[in-house]
């Protein structure tokens, strides 16, 4: 996972490495730069994923242990569920995570934490004891938010959402169709998929986000860009999403996909939460191939994996070991 050499023959281009702080993400003792594993631990009582939900600070800071033990690099800390649930404010949410935030710093300095919250208070907080990326979920909902993480020098996440505000759920949205290429995807004398309005929506959205981020102080590599999955959107227009990866990929930031048993996974295949792992698979490695560089996972030791071999497919980094026929 490299902007450096050129792809192989057959390849998608390479996404953009994530730095946080001033490190490169990714890269391991051998020098290789891999995709990112961010580990997720909801300090609530309602999450979709019930495995998810952290609410106890000793079985919290566990879950963080395990993360990093591993290979997590990244570990996204909520305090309130993405969905429509119970009213939780900022107070309360701050109580939720900042704790937290500092005990992990403090256990685990190597593991970089990201604090998911749409909330320009919560982000100062979190900021202050130490985390190190803002994962703005909503789109901008509160644009102080971007100003707390450029004036601290930290990352933030540049979401889309099709204008929904925060714990909402889509109904009925639409991106009307386009009739031109997207993000130059169509070669010449090639038409444009007509569904790539929700693409051209999300592209805009983005680089608006992301250029805004970088205008008040947040470093380029350190902007996330995210098409933000079920936000705003159906299911049909998820896979779309899925599918034009590569365009995502393209705007030049670091991209972060956001699948791990989501809704659109499980209508794809008719499954509860608990029986999305292969589906959400299916979907990350789909991500990887196409230059999506970080993503944010329940499962990170399968993940991992994944990630790994798709980045041996690409020829971004080597097999553990290469012993059939040669020895």
């Amino acid at each position: 996972m490299t902007t450096d050499a050129p792809s192989p023959a057959g390849v998608p281009a390479a996404g953009t490495p994530l730095v946080l702080r001033g490190r490169e993400v990714g890269r391991g003792p051998d020098g290789v730069l891999r995709p990112v594993v961010m580990a997720i631990v909801n300090r609530t009582t309602d999450s979709f994923y019930a495995p998810a939900r952290r609410p106890d600070d000793g079985a919290a800071l566990d879950a963080a242990h395990q993360a990093w033990a591993d290979g997590a690099q990244i570990l996204d800390v909520g305090g309130v569920r993405a969905g429509v649930g119970p009213d939780v404010d900022e107070a309360e949410e701050i109580g939720r995570v900042v704790p937290f935030v500092a005990r992990v710093r403090e256990e685990l300095p190597d593991l970089l934490v990201s604090v998911d919250t749409w909330r320009s208070g919560v982000a100062r907080e979190v900021v202050a004891v130490g985390a190190d990326l803002v994962n703005d979920t909503w789109a901008g909902h509160d644009p102080a938010l971007v100003e707390v993480a450029g004036a601290a020098g930290v990352g933030v996440v540049c979401s889309h959402t099709g204008g929904a505000v925060p714990r909402t759920d889509p109904y009925r949205v639409e991106y009307p169709p386009v009739d031109h290429p997207s993000v130059d995807q169509a070669g010449p004398g090639e038409a444009a998929d007509p569904r790539d309005g929700v693409l051209d929506d999300v592209v805009a959205t983005l680089r608006a986000a992301a250029a805004r981020a970088v205008a008040c102080g947040v470093p380029p590599r350190s902007v996330l860009v995210d098409p933000t999955h079920d936000f705003g959107k159906n299911t049909w227009q998820s896979l779309h999403l899925l599918r034009r990866t590569a365009a995502l990929a393209g705007l030049g930031y670091p991209l972060l996909m956001a699948l791990s048993r989501k809704d659109f996974v499980g209508e794809t295949l008719g499954l509860a939460p608990d029986d999305r792992l292969e589906g959400t698979l299916a979907a990350t490695a789909l991500a990887a191939w196409q230059g999506a560089t970080v993503f944010r996972a329940h499962d990170v030791v399968a993940t991992r994996r994944v990630l790994d071999l798709v980045a041996a497919v690409r020829d971004e980094a080597p097999p553990a070991a290469a012993l059939r026929g040669l020895a």
